[in-house]
């Protein structure tokens, strides 16, 4: 392996943003594709990233219902095959039987709302996001319940 010069490390913001940014290239979300890392004491516990549950097909390769009905982003989540990148991540440290309560959930982009409500009783405390989403309710249930979130 070849060396490479040392460079300035990144903080631990970047560097969790940058292995959500990585996750995220695991999606198969035809619209956005979104990544998502548990962190709690500076120890990745889950990612997670969006796209069709385990042994269902994929978006790219079905093709995308909200796509075809012209849905706009950030509505009618419910038609969606997928899962949300914060929701496999949830779901994937209670499938190896990890706590997510007071941890920090680094993600490519803002919750929506339904995902914020997942959030919030999953105990996560801060939020650190590199991109937005138009989903001005997730924001005030954030607030509303004391969860931190920020753009980094």
């Amino acid at each position: 392996m070849k060396k490479r010069p040392l460079s300035k490390r990144p903080t631990w913001d970047e560097y969790f943003l940058e292995v959500a940014d990585l996750v995220s290239r695991r999606s198969t979300c035809l619209r956005r594709r979104v990544g998502a890392v548990l962190v709690k004491g500076k120890k990745i516990l889950a990612t997670g990233y969006n796209g069709a549950p385990s042994g269902l097909k994929h978006c790219v390769d079905v093709g995308c219902i909200r796509e075809k009905l012209r849905i706009p982003s950030g509505q009618r989540h419910e038609l969606c095959r997928g899962l949300h990148a914060e929701q496999n991540v949830i779901l994937q440290a209670a499938l190896y039987g990890v706590s997510t309560e007071a941890s920090t959930l680094y993600l490519t982009n803002q919750p929506c709302s339904i995902c914020a409500k997942m959030l919030i009783n999953a105990g996560i405390r801060e939020i650190v996001i590199s991109d937005g989403y138009p989903d001005e309710m997730a924001l005030r249930f954030m607030r509303e319940a004391k969860i931190k979130i920020r753009k980094a």
